[in-house]
């Protein structure tokens, strides 16, 4: 065997040490592409099922449960099923600049789909969770050809949300139905009955695949407004797989518990990728992942029984999983947890440390570096707060922009600047090119949005997001910290600090907390914990509001702006409360607005239309003091 890393071609039976910079630089001698074996995801996953073909590749728990038998697909069946996809695309009319969308489950043809549309064309998974108009919108804007996704299917409404926007997309020649029975005369297939006819040992287009060849669109940033989707190359993919495994010392033949999106990079580069490269298994918790319940209620059982090394997740998985105690459970085979999508809050990492006495490496990177760009080393003592030092061949530079986004300058060590980042992994750019203004600082630097500092030894500190500020009479206030402190309140599960309107000093800090299961708080007691604990004075949050459930993204992180909502609705409704207190019918709610970002609506009921405009002025004189836009309606 040509050594323990096959997409290396120059490692041989083991892992290089990279204890200081030095060995970094030493390492970094040799180009990368003269290291680099597989040009494509493709052959990636070729060379990863070398390893041992018949090794399992997929082992698929329907309901999360270690009881479960699970299907396995051994890797040589998996490349074949990838194989006959990327043909039943090609057979549909995919070529290499075609789309192939999909919006499905964490199904086995979830993952055959994604690296099949990869070797025929151009991959864009799509968040089924997302509302139909936003689903369409990706979609159109990634000009999709081809449409896998679900059948109509019990509990899940993904066919209906596709049902109802197919009309409207323009590009469109194929839906494929993952369990469906499909309706051919009106341009529906069923994949199970369209890709068996296809053959499983070679391309039918001869396609050679090259690194520079976009591999992937993923969709990225807000949910409101145009969609921003990321071009990845097969450069870029091949680069993570490749970055993970180096850094993981990743070993052919491991299982990893598996339960993120395919929509999100972390779940289709830093592990489904990179564990299938290095020839290693994924065991497949439920088609909702880590959202199935029982996946954290069973987690120390699933370890015992599939004996993985990693414990990795997202910061919000990561912390639940504290909440379950281990009991008798054998989980001896966990090496690490790794974790990252948002900051692995300080408290969090520390149990991980004191209870499961597991390193903690965390990750940091975004859809536009391909995941993973910095790195807690194996080789070196973690700081826990840091997200570590960048991949080889990677590079990470603090800078201060001036009022336009240039590059004014470099900061220097331990001052907080913009983030940016630069190596194999980052994007060529968006595929609206509109987007794509301000996206990168001085050439091929992608600008990040994040505010960080790098210390005397290169590690990468982030501080915060620029728009995660909360500015208080023009003080800039990171919730970061703050959200630490919560942290290690035993009651807290997660935290959130977000800025509420304020009339006087623009914004305050407000905190939201999800409480552990059973814990209960009682009143003021959150606030004073805080206030004693942070030096600070005026990051102390104003209030802290227990909430449950958390609102979270589709990958876990949690959403901030529905914070930011609900706490400037509660500041408006407050605010209007004399109308209220005179018997007037008067409710406030704060969202999205596709011009000024966010707006409040105000609602008046059962109002005579001769006293509706005096009423409407005096809203406008109780929120004027706002720099939130507002409006009043009438019903």
């Amino acid at each position: 065997m040509p050594g323990i890393h096959l997409l290396d071609r120059l490692i041989g039976e083991d892992y290089p040490s990279f204890a200081s910079a030095a060995d970094v630089m030493t390492f970094e001698a040799i180009p990368y592409a003269d290291r680099i074996a597989a040009e494509s995801t493709y052959e990636a996953l070729r060379l990863g099922a070398a390893h041992n073909p018949d090794a399992p590749a997929i082992k698929f728990l329907p309901n999360a449960d270690p009881a479960d038998a699970p299907i396995v697909i051994s890797h040589r069946d998996f490349v074949a099923r990838v194989t006959q996809a990327a043909n039943m695309f090609h057979a549909l009319g995919v070529r290499s600049t075609d789309v192939v969308s999909f919006l499905l489950p964490l199904l086995p043809d979830a993952f055959v789909t994604l690296f099949g549309a990869e070797a025929a064309g151009i991959a864009n998974p799509v968040n089924p969770l997302l509302e139909p108009h936003q689903i369409a919108e990706i979609l159109e804007a990634a000009q999709t050809s081809v449409l896998v996704t679900l059948g109509p299917m019990p509990n899940t409404d993904i066919w209906q949300k596709v049902d109802q926007v197919r009309k409207h997309l323009k590009h469109l020649k194929a839906i494929v139905q993952v369990h469906g029975t499909g309706d051919p005369a009106n341009g529906i297939h069923a994949f199970n009955e369209l890709i068996k006819a296809q053959p499983s040992d070679h391309l039918i287009s001869g396609r050679k695949i090259f690194g520079s060849d976009v591999a992937a669109y993923f969709h990225t940033g807000g949910t409101t407004g145009t969609p921003k989707l990321v071009r990845h190359t097969h450069t870029n993919q091949v680069y993570q797989a490749w970055g993970c495994n180096l850094m993981l010392k990743a070993q052919a033949g491991k299982n990893l518990l598996f339960g993120m999106p395919l929509f999100h990079v972390g779940g289709s580069l830093t592990q489904t990728l990179a564990t299938l490269s290095a020839g290693g298994c994924l065991v497949v918790l439920s088609p909702s992942g880590w959202r199935n319940p029982s996946s954290i209620k069973n987690i120390w059982s699933l370890v015992e029984r599939f004996k993985p090394e990693a414990l990795s997740s997202v910061p919000t998985v990561l912390a639940a999983t504290l909440a379950i105690p281990p009991g008798q459970a054998d989980i001896s085979s966990l090496r690490f947890a790794a974790g990252g999508g948002s900051a692995i809050p300080v408290a969090v990492g520390k149990a991980i440390e004191d209870k499961l006495k597991l390193p903690v490496f965390e990750v940091y990177g975004m859809t536009e570096t391909s995941s993973v760009h910095t790195i807690a080393y194996a080789d070196r003592p973690i700081r826990l707060g840091s997200v570590g030092l960048p991949l080889p061949y990677s590079r990470v530079r603090i800078v201060k922009l001036d009022a336009d986004g240039h590059l004014e300058r470099d900061c220097a060590v331990d001052e907080i600047g913009v983030v940016i980042m630069a190596g194999p992994g980052v994007f060529g750019g968006y595929l609206n090119e509109a987007h794509n203004k301000g996206a990168f600082v001085d050439g091929n630097w992608v600008n990040s949005g994040d505010l960080g500092r790098l210390d005397h030894d290169g590690f990468l500190w982030i501080t915060g997001r620029a728009k995660d500020l909360v500015i208080r009479g023009g003080h800039n206030i990171d919730p970061a910290p703050v959200e630490d402190i919560m942290f290690q309140h035993p009651a807290v599960g997660l935290a959130a600090v977000v800025g509420q309107p304020d009339a006087y000093a623009g914004e305050l800090p407000v905190g939201y907390v999800q409480l552990k299961p059973g814990a209960s708080v009682q009143p003021g007691e959150l606030e004073d914990f805080v206030r004693e604990r942070t030096p600070e004075r005026a990051a102390v949050p104003v209030q802290i509001i227990p909430i449950d459930p958390m609102p979270l993204t589709g990958v876990g992180k949690v959403f901030k702006p529905s914070l930011r909502w609900d706490a400037a609705t509660r500041v408006f409704s407050g605010v209007l409360s004399p109308l209220m207190e005179r018997g007037v019918d008067c409710k406030v709610k704060v969202g999205p607005h596709g011009s000024h970002g966010s707006i409040a609506t105000v609602t008046l009921a059962g109002v005579p239309e001769e006293t509706r405009e005096a009423l409407a002025n005096e809203v406008d004189m109780l929120l004027a003091p706002f720099v939130m836009r507002h409006e009043v309606k009438w019903v």
